[in-house]
C-alpha cells in the first residue's frame, strides 16, 4: 500500500500530484471556478512511501534541533498562512485567474483540443472533430506559428544545433541564427541595429531602464501603457509623469514644465492590445522631438500586421523614421517567441551593454530565432500581404457582425474587438458559458489588465475564421447575453 504523508485533502493523481477538490457541478455552470474541460487547476507534489516504512530517525539528533525545525515549521505555516490569504483574496474579488489547457491544431486553426496531455510513452488518441473548441482570443493572429517555412527552419536548426542556445549572449549564446534575426530586424525597421531579447517584456523592461538611468533622463509614459513599459520606467527610478492615453496635449503640456537641461524619453504604443485604440505616433513623435525627447514605441500589436512589409503600424502610416526606438514582439503575428528593440547602433550598443536584462538571462533557442527569420520573410512577401487583408476583412467582418447585433462593442479601429461587460463576474460567467455551453474560447480581461469597472471579453479574429464560425458565434452569444442578463449596448 502507499500512502501521502501529505495531506492535501484531495485525490492522488498521476505522477504523484495531488489536485486540490474542486466543487462538483453539471455542465454549463458558470459559476464554477472552473477544473472542467482543459482549466488547470492547483497542484503539490506529495511524498510517498510505503505503510511499513518508517520515517528515518537521526538519534544524534538533539532536542535543540528538533526544537529548530518546530520552529522553522511554524515560520513556514505564518507564511503559507499570508499565501493563502492573498489568493483567498484574489478569488473574493473575481480577479483570480486560472490557465485554460487547450493544445492548439496546427492543420485545423483556429480550433484546439482540451484533450489530456501527452502522457510519457503514451499517444493522445485522435479527437473527434465535434469536440474540438474554436479558439477566438489567440495572439498568433496570422497562424504563423504552423506555417511549413517556420516549422521546417525551426526542425532543421533543431536537427543541425540542438534545442537550447547553452549561455547567455556573452558567454556561448550567440549563433549565426541570432545574427541574421537581428540583421534582418534592422532591416524591416529601416535602423542602423536590432538586439533580441526572450521575450518583450524583457525588451521592454531592460530598455527603458537602462536607458533612463545611462541618460539620467525623464520619462513621458502614456496611462494606458503595457505593464513591461511601466516596469522598466519604475525600475528605471528615473522621474516618470503619465500623460492622459492618446492624449497629444497633455504630452505637450507636461513636457512644457520637464527641466529643460534634462533627457527625455517619451513612451507609448502604437497599438493598444485590450481596447485596440491607436496612437496618433506622427504627432506624438513630432510632439516629443520639439522638446528634444527620444521616442520609444512599442509596436507589439503591430508587427507583422500593418504596413507594405509588415513592418508596423508606423509603416503603415509612413512615420517609422520617427520613430527612436522601436520595440516589437516575435510571440504573436511572427508566432514564435522573444522581443526585440531596433534603433541607432550606439543606442542598441549601449543596451547592449548595460542592460541586465539581456546579460544575465540565456538566450533564445537557435531554433527560435531561425524559425523568426523565415516568418519575417513570408510576411514581408506578398503571402504576408494576402494573410493580412484577410486578417482585415475576417476582423472588419466580425466587428460589423456584432455591431450590427447590438452587442457592446468598444470603439476599435483596429484588429482587436473589445466587447464590454464591466464587471468580473459577470465577465468569468461568460467565458465559462461560451465554452461548455458552445466550444467557444474566448478569455475575459480583468484587472489588472483593463481597470476595474471596465472587464470585457476581447475577441480576435484570424483569416482562418469563416463567416459560418462568426454566425455560430453571435448565436452562442445571444444565449449567454440571455442567461445572463447582460446589457446589449455601452
Amino acid at each position: 500500500a502507499v500512502v501521502s504523508t501529505q495531506s492535501t485533502g484531495g485525490q492522488l493523481g498521476a505522477r504523484g500530484v495531488a489536485t486540490l477538490p474542486v466543487p462538483s457541478g453539471e455542465k454549463g455552470d458558470a459559476s464554477l471556478p472552473s477544473a472542467a474541460r482543459g482549466v488547470a487547476t492547483l497542484s503539490v507534489p506529495v511524498v510517498e512511501r510505503t505503510l511499513d516504512e518508517e520515517p528515518a530517525v537521526d538519534m544524534d539528533t538533539t532536542a535543540d534541533e528538533m526544537s529548530q525545525v518546530a520552529g522553522l515549521d511554524k515560520i513556514s505555516e505564518h507564511y503559507e498562512r499570508i499565501m493563502r490569504e492573498k489568493i483567498e483574496a484574489k478569488r473574493r474579488d473575481e480577479t483570480y485567474r486560472t490557465f485554460r489547457v487547450l493544445s492548439r491544431e496546427a492543420d485545423k486553426k483556429p480550433f484546439a483540443s482540451d484533450t489530456l496531455p501527452l502522457v510519457s510513452g503514451e499517444m493522445v488518441p485522435e479527437v473527434d472533430e465535434s469536440e474540438l473548441v474554436s479558439v477566438w482570443c489567440s495572439n498568433d493572429y496570422l497562424g504563423m506559428s504552423s506555417h511549413p517555412a517556420v516549422t521546417t527552419a525551426v526542425v532543421d536548426a533543431i536537427a543541425k544545433h540542438g534545442v537550447g542556445a547553452g549561455g547567455t549572449r556573452s558567454i556561448s549564446g550567440t549563433s549565426h541564427y541570432h545574427v541574421a534575426l537581428e540583421n534582418r530586424l534592422a532591416t524591416l525597421h529601416n535602423k542602423e541595429s536590432s538586439l533580441v531579447f526572450t521575450s518583450c517584456y524583457v525588451a521592454n523592461d531592460t530598455t527603458l531602464q537602462t536607458l533612463a538611468r545611462q541618460l539620467n533622463a525623464e520619462i513621458y509614459s502614456d496611462s494606458g501603457n503595457h505593464a513591461s513599459m511601466i516596469a522598466g520606467i519604475n525600475n528605471s527610478r528615473m522621474p516618470k509623469y503619465i500623460f492622459r492615453h492618446n492624449d497629444k496635449e497633455h504630452l505637450e503640456e507636461l513636457l512644457s514644465k520637464g527641466d529643460p537641461g534634462r533627457a527625455k524619453i517619451v513612451a507609448f504604443e502604437s497599438v493598444y492590445s485590450m481596447t485596440g485604440t491607436i496612437a496618433p505616433i506622427s504627432e506624438m513623435c513630432d510632439i516629443a522631438h520639439a522638446y528634444n525627447a527620444l521616442t520609444f514605441v512599442d509596436e507589439v500589436h503591430a508587427v507583422g500586421l500593418y504596413g507594405h512589409t509588415g513592418a508596423g503600424f508606423a509603416e503603415e502610416k509612413h512615420c517609422g523614421h520617427k520613430i527612436d526606438i522601436v520595440s516589437g514582439t516575435l510571440g504573436k503575428a511572427y508566432g514564435l517567441m522573444g522581443g526585440y528593440i531596433a534603433s541607432s547602433g550606439s543606442l542598441v550598443d549601449v543596451v547592449r551593454s548595460y542592460g541586465s536584462g539581456l546579460i544575465f538571462t540565456t538566450s533564445m533557442p537557435p531554433s527560435t530565432a531561425a524559425g523568426a527569420v523565415a516568418s519575417i520573410n513570408v510576411l514581408a512577401a506578398e503571402e504576408g500581404r494576402d494573410l493580412r487583408r484577410r486578417h482585415r476583412q475576417s476582423y472588419t467582418l466580425l466587428r460589423n457582425k456584432l455591431v450590427s447585433e447590438g452587442f457592446p462593442v468598444m470603439r476599435c479601429p483596429s484588429h482587436i474587438v473589445p466587447v464590454h461587460i464591466g464587471d468580473a463576474l459577470r465577465a468569468r460567467q461568460a467565458m465559462e458559458l461560451l465554452y461548455l455551453r458552445h466550444q467557444i474560447y474566448v478569455q475575459a480581461i480583468n484587472y489588472p489588465t483593463v481597470p476595474r469597472g471596465s472587464e470585457l471579453l476581447r475577441f480576435v479574429a484570424t483569416p482562418y475564421h469563416t463567416p459560418a464560425m462568426m454566425e455560430y458565434l453571435l448565436s452562442a452569444l445571444d444565449d449567454v447575453w440571455s442567461q445572463l442578463h447582460l446589457p446589449r449596448h455601452l
